[in-house]
Order: C-alpha cells, then structure tokens, then sequence
C-alpha cells in the first residue's frame, strides 16, 4: 500500500468505528426483515436500497434477496442478506424462519407502517414487534446457557444508543435488536387534517423513542426515500449514521436512535382531564388508548381480505372451476400431511 491508501484506510476507520472488530480482507455480513402493513411499500424500498430498477411484485409469504457493497477499494464485498414478510400480520410467525441463534449478533428489523392507514397502525405495530420480540427473547434465553458472552453483548448493544447520562435511560424499553420504523406514504399522509398529523406523527415519536428505534417518514419521492436509504444502509453494511433531525409534524420526520427525548415529545395528544380518566399500567399502554382514541382499531372482520372473486357466481366458469376444487384438494392434504413435520422443524438446530 502506499502511504495515501494508508491514509485514507485510518481516516476510514477513525470514521466508522463499528468496523473495527472485521478483520482486513474479511466480509462483513449483516441480516434484516423487513415487516409491515401488506402494500405498506417494503419491497419498494429494498429495491431502492439495492440500486434496483423493477417494478415492485407482490410478496408471497417470506422472501429473499441480497445486496453487496465495497466498504473500501479493493477490499471483499460486503454481504447484506434482506428478508421481506408479506401478508402483513397473518404471517407473523415466519419470522422465526430468518432469525437465529446463528445470525442474532447481525440481525435487524425494519418495520414499515403505513401512515395512510392510522386505523391499522397500531394493531400492526404492536402484533408484529411482540411476536418478533418474543422469539428474540427465546434466542437469548437459550444464548445465556450456549453462550453466554454473546447473549450478554446483545443484551448491552439493547442500550448503545442511549447514553447512561440521558434523561430518559429508565423510562424506556429497548427492541433487542436495532429497529429502524418507516412510515410510508407520506404523500397521502401530508393531504390529512393536521391536527390527525399531529396525533400520528407524535405517537410514532414515542413508540420509536420508547424502543430505542429510528423513525422516518418516506413516500416515493427521490429525497424521502434517501433518507430512508441512508438508516438502512447504516444496519446492512456499516455506513456512517446520520445526525441530522428533523421533528417539525408539518414535515416528513427524521430522527436516528437516540436523538429524541420524552421532554421534547411531550405528553399523549390528549386534555388533562382525559388522560385523568385512562388507566393504564405503562407510558406505552397510556399513548396506545390515547391514540385508538382517536383512530379506533379495525375490527378483525375489516381486517380480512375482500371477497374472493373466485367464489364469485357472476365469474363462474366449469372447467376452471373444477381444476381449482381439484387443487384445493390436493393443497389440504398436503397442509395436512405436513403439519406434523413442519412442527417438530426446529429452525435452530443447525
């Protein structure tokens, strides 16, 4: 190497002190799920992250795809292994499918809610981060016994964004793993009352702030989906993390991990005399009633698909018609066939 490459390696990693612990010439590899309200727009901002120019398809189940980026010149490519959950929650427990004991160390969520659906917003939030929680914790359960070590470097990575000295280091609860949360579909959003804005805007501030996440509002407009870019790539391949913040509710919200505070956010979007009447055993449970205040919760019926044109009398045709029954046959006596070994599948074994 000559001196100059020498040079720009050590500002390189004075720079990005998160590489010190990958070894030169090693790759770096890091994992992350993608989950959210179904169209919410995940798949939209993978490809966006990956340079790619297609046209988003709807995502079936669980699906995969990589990307690979140069962190200096000549060096190996680094690897970022991305995962997308479709049918936003009903499928919530193939998360387990992606997260292992293997991967935990590298492992990251981006979850995507749909700012043009406030009604479904907190269901979807709250079922999809406590099932993909709840198997986190499983994992480090079983770490504590393995390895130890490793479980309790987890455990402490939970609190590298909030400094000790920061007033609100006892009052939240930090995801076992990084979190980045997106709103999309800022555009539809912007066209909102604003007082409805305000509420939204001010709720996610805290939920994101209470687990220790970043939060930003994205649409598909080039500069909105930059910063988007910009938290992601930070998670999958070591990039440099953003300072700057943006937490005006009349504009698209910017705000890495640890850069909000309770005392800036302020108290639920609610009359003094109203919050007097809730009950509620955590901060998180107070904002939850507050907000389905004002956008109460679909019900699961309103949650459920529309109709199936197939099933339709006006769409009947015979020949079409029986080959699908036939199918559907064979689809449930497979399902039933392999639900015993699906069961005893243990996705951690190897």
């Amino acid at each position: 190497d000559t001196l100059w490459d020498l040079a720009i390696a050590e500002v390189e990693k004075r720079e990005n002190p998160e590489d010190d612990d990958v070894k030169p010439g090693e790759v770096w590899e890091k994992s992350i799920l993608f989950m959210g309200n179904k169209n919410g727009g995940k798949t939209t901002i993978i490809l966006r992250c990956l340079e790619r120019e297609e046209s988003p398809k709807p995502t079936l189940a669980l699906e995969y795809t990589f990307g690979r980026r140069a962190r200096r010149h000549n060096t190996p490519k680094d690897v970022a292994h991305f995962w997308e959950l479709g049918g936003g929650t009903s499928l919530a427990e193939l998360i387990r499918i992606p997260i292992t004991s293997h991967n935990i160390r590298s492992f990251a969520v981006v979850l995507v809610l749909d700012l043009s659906k406030p009604n479904e917003l907190w269901n979807t939030m709250e079922s999809l981060l406590q099932v993909t929680r709840n198997h986190v914790n499983r994992i480090l359960t079983k770490l504590e016994k393995t390895n130890p070590e490793v479980a309790a470097e987890i455990k402490q990575r939970m609190w590298n964004e909030l400094q000790r000295d920061h007033p609100d280091y006892a009052l939240v609860d930090p995801f076992p793993i990084p979190l980045v949360i997106i709103g999309s579909k800022y555009d539809i959003f912007n066209e909102f009352d604003s007082e409805m804005r305000k509420i939204i805007s001010k709720t996610l501030r805290f939920v994101s702030h209470y687990y220790g996440a970043s939060l930003v509002f994205t649409s598909k407009s080039e500069a909105l989906l930059l910063k988007a870019r910009a938290l992601i790539n930070h998670l999958a391949f070591g990039y440099d993390k953003s300072k700057s913040v943006s937490v005006d509710p009349s504009k698209p919200l910017f705000i890495p991990a640890g850069l909000d505070s309770m005392s800036q956010i302020g108290p639920p979007p609610a009359s003094d005399s109203d919050l007097g009447k809730i009950t509620a055993n955590t901060p998180l449970e107070l904002w939850k009633k507050v907000f389905e205040k004002t956008f109460p919760p679909k019900s699961f019926c309103d949650l459920q698909d529309t109709k199936d044109p197939a099933q339709d009398s006006q769409y009947a045709e015979y020949e079409v018609d029986v080959m699908r029954a036939q199918k559907n046959q064979e689809l449930e006596q497979y399902k039933r066939n392999a639900s015993k070994s699906w069961k005893e599948m243990d996705f951690d074994s190897n």
